[in-house]
């Protein structure tokens, strides 16, 4: 069974190669979305979590975004859990 996670994030720009975003809420058990693919409310894949780092409370989500993939930042966005 397939199960996405809604993630709650506050877009806040690129760097060279990644999308980097800051939790709005964060619980522990959201560490395990590290590596796994993201989805737009359409469910179109645009990308993965590269990393997940900074503080533990609120940390910040670096994204790698598919090269010809356009995408609403401020969109709700889903974590796919496999």
């Amino acid at each position: 069974m397939q199960k996405y996670i809604k993630l709650n994030l506050n877009y806040l720009g690129m760097s060279k190669k990644h999308h980097i975003f800051r939790a709005k809420k964060w619980n522990k058990s959201l560490e395990k979305i590290s590596n796994k693919p993201v989805f737009t409310e359409e469910f179109v894949e645009i990308g993965f979590i590269k990393e997940i780092f900074g503080p533990i409370t609120l940390p910040f989500i670096s994204m790698k975004i598919i090269p010809s993939m356009n995408f609403n930042p401020s969109g709700n966005l889903y974590a796919k859990m496999r």
